[in-house]
């Protein structure tokens, strides 16, 4: 019969068993996995949320509209007649006292007017009468203009304060949200670098988590590396086997064939 042998490259005994043994732990390893609660490593426990000074960033946005009654007052202050409401209550009272006081001195210039018509010999006659009525219409237009420029001027200074009061409203309409802004800012800000800290806490938590679930897979995975270095240290060995085995018969003909040959080489090629 024919001779078959079969060849097999082998690692070192030792590293075979390590393999073996690695394999098997692995194995259950894995299947251990599968009892993991995979949201109790990876979730929303995890994530941090908005904290206490960016909710109330959130609760301060519905002011950066507080400017509206600043522009209402605002636009009460424009317009033909918003003069009005800014007039002086004393302007009548002002005004009366001063036109008093101007006919009072009006009417004692008349005295000396009435002399010097005496002195002319003009007292009671035209020309006397026609002075006193000059005199009068004089008097009467100065009272009127004297009028005209307290009335001009109690409407100029309420145009003024109109005016001034518009400004400072569109003024508070426009530092109303910007303070409030800023008071946004500064919250936001806080509440990032809490919110921040308070991920790091998290995160810190969720990489504990993992590893302890997945300790005993680092383990192994390390120990796999390390038999695999060892593999390459250490070249596979080789193991020779032969199947199948002679028989009793198989072996004593080859002893005859054997036996025969040397014979032949014995007698020479002569006998």
């Amino acid at each position: 019969m024919a001779e078959v042998q079969t060849v097999r490259q082998a690692p070192a005994e030792f590293i075979e068993a390590a393999g073996k043994t690695y394999l098997a732990d692995l194995e259950s390893a894995i299947g251990g996995l599968k009892g993991v609660d995979v949201s109790q490593l990876y979730g929303p426990q995890f994530v941090a949320g908005p904290g206490a000074l960016q909710t109330q960033a959130e609760q301060l946005a519905t002011g950066l509209g507080g400017y509206q009654p600043y522009l209402q007052a605002a636009q009460a202050a424009t317009g033909p007649t918003a003069y009005q409401q800014y007039m002086s209550p004393y302007q009548q009272d002002v005004i009366g006292a001063t036109l008093q006081e101007y006919d009072i001195q009006a009417q004692k210039g008349l005295p000396a007017l009435q002399a010097q018509a005496i002195q002319a010999g003009a007292f009671g006659q035209g020309r006397g009468q026609v002075a006193e009525a000059e005199y009068q219409a004089a008097s009467d237009r100065n009272r009127a203009a004297l009028q005209a420029q307290l009335l001009q001027q109690g409407f100029g200074q309420a145009q003024q304060l109109a005016a001034q009061q518009f400004g400072q409203q569109m003024n508070l309409a426009q530092l109303a949200p910007s303070l409030v802004g800023s008071q946004i800012a500064g919250l936001s800000a806080l509440g990032s670098q809490q919110q921040a800290q308070t991920q790091a806490g998290l995160t810190a938590q969720q990489q504990l988590a993992q590893a302890q679930a997945l300790e005993e897979q680092q383990r192994l995975s390390q120990l796999g590396a390390g038999i695999t270095s060892l593999i390459a240290g250490y070249p596979a060995q080789t193991q020779t086997q032969m199947t199948p085995s002679p028989s009793g018969l198989a072996t004593g003909l080859g002893a005859a064939s054997t036996l025969a040959g040397i014979y032949r080489l014995y007698k020479g090629p002569y006998g």
